[in-house]
């Protein structure tokens, strides 16, 4: 058994294209000695736009752009890439793999090209097993941190040799190989097969995301039930009192906590107040110690002013 650890970089990714520039790998026997490690530099056939998210400044290529002209194109390339990652006595593994086998797939679609055929483990959600922590992602440099491995971005096959040191530190830990290491945290692999990709999943996995629908459900049902009591209890709002012509927003935490949000919804009515479900519509937004977001954000922006829970309770004492 070999293991096929890889990295790829694009020029700039669209809808229908990745433009793939480089294909980093390192390649090792299953004690993780490096058999093979390199990067295959390929023309993107297009232009390059390297900004994150925000347009800012992103990726950063250790290479001069021009450089790349002179490289092959990936369908010249294609089937070197395809022999290491369709090898039937090697196991493929990245960083957030699913990303990479993406790029391969918009590749294959933009050139017409075979379809990649191929399983996947994913070092990142090895990690997330590990310690049990689904609800975020880990950057490659922050696990290699958190496992004491060395780690300096540079070119993409460094950042497969990274993968791999965290793959191997992993199995140190649990003294065994990665194939128990994936038994362990029962983890299936990924797969890419006619241009379908299914993403890799664990029985933790599955477990987190039953809670998080679970947890969705309950906060639908709280906010269902405090809209019907606000609608039921407007109903009784008193002519006149100290918050006459004021509109009043909880912030979602608040609401969820249905007897205290319930109580001052009647303590509000019966000062004549008014309850606005809108934050960006209310005259006193209502918060929780510690908050921030968008609706609270919304509503200052308005010009509502911002009490805290406590504050506000305190009107009422």
């Amino acid at each position: 058994m070999k293991y096929l650890f890889f990295d790829i970089e694009c020029a700039g990714v669209t809808k229908k294209s990745a433009k793939i520039c480089a294909f980093g790998y390192c390649l090792t026997d299953d004690k993780f000695n490096i058999l093979d490690k390199r990067d295959l530099l390929i023309n993107p056939q297009g232009s390059f736009h390297l900004t994150d998210r925000k347009g800012e400044q992103g990726l950063v290529l250790p290479y001069t752009y021009g450089e790349f002209k002179k490289y092959p194109t990936f369908p010249q390339v294609v089937e070197k890439i395809r022999g290491l990652l369709e090898d039937s006595d090697t196991l493929v593994a990245g960083h957030a793999t699913m990303n990479d086998v993406k790029y391969l797939n918009l590749e294959s679609n933009r050139f017409s090209l075979d379809s990649f055929n191929f399983s996947f483990a994913d070092t990142q959600f090895i990690y997330m097993n590990k310690i049990n922590e689904f609800s975020r992602q880990f950057a490659l440099g922050k696990i290699a941190e958190n496992l004491s491995v060395d780690f300096v971005a540079h070119k993409a096959m460094d950042d497969a040799y990274a993968t791999m040191r965290i793959a191997e530190a992993m199995c140190k830990d649990e003294n065994t190989d990665f194939l128990g290491l994936l038994e362990k945290y029962e983890i299936s692999l990924g797969k890419i097969e006619n241009y379908e990709i299914t993403q890799g999943s664990s029985v933790a996995f599955d477990k987190y995301l039953e809670e998080v629908k679970r947890k969705k459900e309950e906060r639908e049902k709280a906010r269902v039930l405090f809209h019907n009591f606000v609608d039921r209890e407007k109903r009784k709002r008193a002519k006149d009192g100290k918050f006459k012509g004021k509109r009043v927003c909880f912030s979602h935490a608040i609401t969820l906590d249905t007897p205290i949000a319930k109580d001052l919804i009647v303590k509000l009515f019966a000062q004549a107040g008014f309850y606005s479900f809108r934050a960006e519509e209310c005259d006193i937004y209502v918060y929780q110690d510690g908050e921030t977001g968008q609706r609270m954000k919304s509503a200052l922006e308005n010009k509502a002013r911002a009490v805290s829970l406590d504050e506000f309770i305190s009107i009422f004492n």
